[in-house]
């Protein structure tokens, strides 16, 4: 076998590895040990010193001194103190009360504290899990539509992965070496976009068929204006400004994520002591998800980038590039392609393996279509949502059936959580017509003049 032929054997070995069920970080740090030692073997050398084991130290060199992922710990533990610090109910509530003259209010309130606190935390698994505790099992003794609320629940709890402060558009800034502040500001109209469509959707279902979602009754409603508005000053305002003022700092150039973090990551420790809410038990429970959470990140970072590096010196990057090349693909066609790549990817794999492992292999030909990096991570961001709610792998149906009621049945989340993928494709394909929705703002903050 000619070198790139073994390079092509590691993807598809490591492939099969892990649908096996072995660790994908250790997979693919074995992996491009055992592969790379073959790759840089010089005869009559020392096994100790082959020059792979020199690669891996560089580098975990380069992912522990990477300034992008300094803001991974940072608002992983800003997301975990948020999360309890019992203001979820609390959110839920005011904008239940709020929208209470709304066709379908209780999941317009779902989808408001879902896209609220799925920006704050970022953690999808948290999010669909909270939620599916506190507002599914309301809308369901309100009389919601089984399927819907399911979908509203599920798919309410993926908008962190799209919606900035985002750990995956973080992950995608440092893999792909661009600006992650630049990357914010594109994600911001196409995140708000897909949140807006999921509200119309369901108001509209609200409309056209009032049985799927029933007004609530009058005592339930019939709230004093005082009391709303202090409800939402004491549950909403805080968490929005803590939110807009990390996003904030961070668009304007005020700080950059690792510091907006920093300070994002203090506020919430000082809005949880505020609620009552911050002791030592939490934030040893907060310090250990993070430490936990950013290990994985870590590993992840070392082991792909120590896989890609030897991949490409076996010569298994160049055959991929010249096989697509080949094809004459337009760039519409190239989109397609990888995001059909991608969906696909996201059934077995996690966002975070996807970003590092393979949408590297795509990166080095978006020159070659006159595709904007930038923009193809948003298309990316959009995609990996469709992951967590598309069976037969869908996280986000299996949090909600772990928390749901017996009679809940999977098949009805699935069947509910379907209408939402065809939302984010359709916000994939505007986005796609209209650039601009992406590209805009980044080029109007950041752009010299």
């Amino acid at each position: 076998m000619t070198d790139p032929q073994i390079g092509l054997s590691m993807l598809f070995l490591f492939i099969f590895v892990i649908m096996l069920g072995f660790p994908i970080a250790f997979s693919l740090m074995a992996m491009g040990v055992g592969f790379g030692y073959y790759a840089f073997f010089v005869p009559g050398q020392e096994i100790i010193q082959n020059r792979v084991f020199t690669l891996l130290v560089q580098k975990t060199f380069e992912v522990t001194s990477n300034d992008v992922l300094t803001a991974v710990p940072l608002f992983l533990f800003m997301g975990y103190i948020v999360e309890r610090a019992n203001i979820l109910d609390r959110l839920f509530h005011a904008l239940q009360i709020a929208a209470k003259n709304t066709p379908g209010s209780l999941a317009v309130a779902t989808l408001v504290t879902c896209a609220m606190f799925a920006t704050a935390t970022g953690i999808v698994g948290a999010v669909v899990t909270l939620m599916g505790l506190l507002a599914f099992p309301a809308m369901l003794r309100a009389g919601y539509d089984i399927k819907l609320a399911a979908g509203v629940v599920c798919a309410g709890g993926c908008l962190g992965i799209m919606i900035p402060p985002s750990i995956l558009l973080i992950v995608y800034a440092a893999t792909a070496g661009i600006s992650a502040v630049k990357l914010y500001a594109a994600a911001f109209f196409p995140g708000l976009m897909l949140a807006i469509f999921y509200i119309l959707y369901v108001i509209a279902r609200a409309v056209i068929n009032p049985a799927l979602c029933p007004r609530l009754p009058k005592e339930q409603t019939d709230v004093p204006l005082k009391v709303v508005m202090w409800e939402l000053a004491t549950s909403f305002l805080p968490l929005a400004l803590l939110i807009v003022s990390v996003l904030g700092a961070i668009l304007f150039g005020l700080a950059t994520p690792s510091e907006a973090a920093g300070a994002g990551a203090l506020a919430s420790m000082v809005l949880a002591g505020a609620y009552g809410a911050l002791n030592y038990q939490m934030l040893k429970e907060s310090v250990y998800l993070t430490a936990r959470a950013t290990a994985m990140v870590c590993f992840l970072f070392m082991g792909s980038w120590t896989f890609a590096s030897v991949f490409a010196v076996l010569g298994g990057q160049q055959i991929v590039e010249t096989f697509i090349l080949s094809l004459n693909m337009t760039p519409v066609q190239f989109l397609i392609l990888t995001q059909v790549i991608i969906f696909l990817l996201g059934w077995p794999l996690e966002w975070t393996e996807i970003i590092i492992i393979f949408v590297p292999i795509f990166l080095p030909l978006l020159d070659n279509f006159g595709i904007n990096p930038i923009f193809f991570g948003i298309l990316v961001a959009l995609n990996t949502q469709t992951a967590f709610n598309t069976p037969p792998v869908a996280m986000a149906a299996f949090y909600l059936k772990g928390v749901a009621p017996p009679h809940v049945q999977l098949t009805d989340i699935f069947k509910g959580a379907l209408p939402f993928v065809w939302m984010v494709f359709m916000s994939m394909i505007i986005v796609y017509i209209f650039p601009e929705l992406a590209l805009w703002l980044p080029d109007y903050l950041y752009t010299p003049r």
